[in-house]
């Protein structure tokens, strides 16, 4: 199930698509002998739910995504045999900093009273909540950015995370696995991305780094949004998010009965937007397109490497 399963990062729902019945044939063939039924009843224990169709996608999903599903899978579970390092990124949910209302429901002997209008001119800020998470560790950091989602501001994100985790986590490794949506700030064309890549962490540690994209609107199934984002969510619901103190806190303060641990820091750092690579710069880098869908699979090398 680990690998097939997304889920919301909102409300925590999380669905899967295999079906009852095959679930039941999988067990099975481990000595497990079970029903579909009894199947059923386990994964809603788990918090999955059976879901419906949806009239929401204005496209047509791209012909390629149950490869890119499939090419994801594959990655993933070589990297885990091996011991190397896999995480998960993207950006939660942008929140204004004040007293403005929080959804979801809180224990609490009288209701908060907030704001009647959700303006941005009232507000003390914007949190951007950039996470990032170790599905094999089930370890999470989230950086809370004042600014802005920029490619420098990600890779600066993904900095963070190797220099306090995942080089302490994975001291031998010399290869990264990141698994990332494809829009944003580690959008899959954007060439900002790749180059603040190689030059931070490729080039300055010596990584080989692998980055894998989810296909467009199959965001849900990348795992940092069912198994981070939507803890994070449930532990501040109904509470009004007053200060980046308060925001840091409820982050610290997110865990789970299989053992998830979160860290949160702050970067109050000023990321200006319209940045550009010369092209000079980008001829550079030692990028390699991999044979199977490259628009959303490269691996950056360090340039010493290469040389």
């Amino acid at each position: 199930m680990k690998l097939k399963t997304a889920g919301d990062p909102i409300t925590g729902l999380k669905w899967t698509r295999k079906t009852t019945t095959k679930i039941a044939d999988a067990l099975h063939k481990h000595g497990i002998r079970v029903g579909r039924s009894t199947v059923s009843r386990l994964l809603k224990q788990m918090g999955f739910r059976l879901r419906v169709n949806h009239k929401k996608r204005s496209t047509a999903s791209p012909k390629n995504r149950d490869r890119q599903f499939r090419l994801i899978r594959r990655r993933r579970n070589a990297f885990a045999r091996s011991g190397d390092p896999i995480v998960s990124i993207d950006c939660k949910k942008k929140e204004k900093v004040g007293n403005f209302k929080n959804a979801g429901v809180a224990w609490k002997e009288t209701a908060t009273e907030t704001l009647a209008n959700d303006f941005r001119s009232d507000a003390d800020g914007i949190a951007v909540p950039y996470g990032l998470y170790d599905p094999e560790a089930n370890r999470g950091l989230v950086v809370i950015g004042t600014c802005r989602e920029t490619p420098a501001f990600v890779v600066d994100c993904v900095l963070s995370w190797w220099q306090t985790e995942g080089r302490k986590r994975y001291p031998e490794s010399r290869r990264l696995l990141i698994l990332a949506d494809g829009g944003g700030g580690n959008r899959s064309t954007c060439h900002v991305w790749r180059a603040q890549l190689q030059k931070e962490l490729c080039d300055r540690y010596g990584l080989t780094i692998t980055v894998c994209h989810y296909p467009p609107g199959a965001s849900k199934w990348n795992p940092v949004e069912h198994s981070l984002f939507s803890r994070i969510s449930a532990n501040w619901q109904g509470e009004p998010l007053e200060s980046y103190e308060k925001t840091l806190k409820f982050i610290r303060t997110t865990k789970t009965e299989s053992g998830l641990k979160v860290r949160a820091v702050l970067n109050t750092r000023d990321y200006p937007k319209g940045v550009r690579i010369p092209a000079e710069e980008l001829q550079t880098l030692s990028i390699r397109k991999h044979r199977i869908l490259p628009k959303w699979n490269y691996t950056i090398t360090p340039r010493s490497m290469s040389n």
